[in-house]
């Protein structure tokens, strides 16, 4: 039985993977040989870490969640301009890294309010596009740190070349 059909039918605990997940990138290996992290794409600013999968090395950014503030730290007013921020930041730390949107393999993207889903759709296209797309949860969210926030999105990109 693979990884998602034991995550999807229950034959193991969801949070058993998440904390396996943790430790491997915190440890860059498992105790569990039958463990197989699924491949893909993820980005994050602060930390980078070895994820072994069938003697491969793979490098993940993780980008820490990103809010809409414009180079001078203030914080526009429209969603559609918070995104446009957001965007352009996630990129400057991809490009620090050495990576492009192309390298990203999960992105969690955070909003306060469920009228720009549609909005975050059809910029999310633009911005993260052509297909394929990295992997993403969309989540509505009560609050984000600063009141005037619309959006934050996180990511893990995969520094992993050739």
């Amino acid at each position: 039985m693979g990884l998602f059909s034991r995550f999807l039918f229950g034959a193991r605990p969801a949070h058993r993977y998440a904390s396996r997940t943790l430790h491997h990138c915190i440890r860059g290996s498992h105790a569990d040989p039958a463990f197989r992290a699924p491949a893909a794409r993820q980005g994050a600013a602060a930390v980078v870490c070895d994820a072994r999968r069938r003697s491969a090395v793979r490098l993940l950014l993780f980008v820490s969640g990103i809010p809409g503030f414009d180079g001078k730290g203030a914080l526009p007013d429209g969603f559609e301009a918070q995104f446009a921020n957001v965007v352009v930041n996630i990129k400057r730390v991809l490009d620090e890294a050495g990576a492009t949107t192309r390298d990203l393999v999960k992105v969690n993207v955070l909003l306060t309010r469920a009228a720009d889903v549609a909005a975050m759709n059809a910029l999310y296209a633009g911005a993260f596009g052509p297909p394929p797309f990295p992997a993403r949860t969309t989540c509505v969210v009560q609050a984000l740190p600063d009141p005037k926030m619309l959006i934050e999105i996180e990511a893990v990109a995969s520094l992993a070349k050739g």
